[in-house]
């Protein structure tokens, strides 16, 4: 089973878990689909968006498992 992690990059995460994109637009990631979010890690984009990024990092992984990913 794949864990992401706060280096993992936004782009990479959809590819693996693309379910995790309500998770992301949840926090203000709206615009998943533009270049510069693909290259941007999820400790970015916690950062731009004022989160905590251990504990976006816990519920993206939370919700990888419950799926059986």
């Amino acid at each position: 089973m794949a864990q992401i992690s706060k280096d993992t990059k936004i782009g990479e995460l959809l590819n693996i878990f693309p379910e995790s994109a309500p998770i992301l637009m949840e926090i203000g990631m709206h615009c998943l689909g533009c270049p510069a979010s693909q290259m941007e890690t999820l400790e970015e984009a916690a950062m731009v968006h004022g989160i905590d990024c251990t504990l976006l990092v816990e519920k993206i992984n939370a919700a990888m498992t419950a799926s059986g990913k």
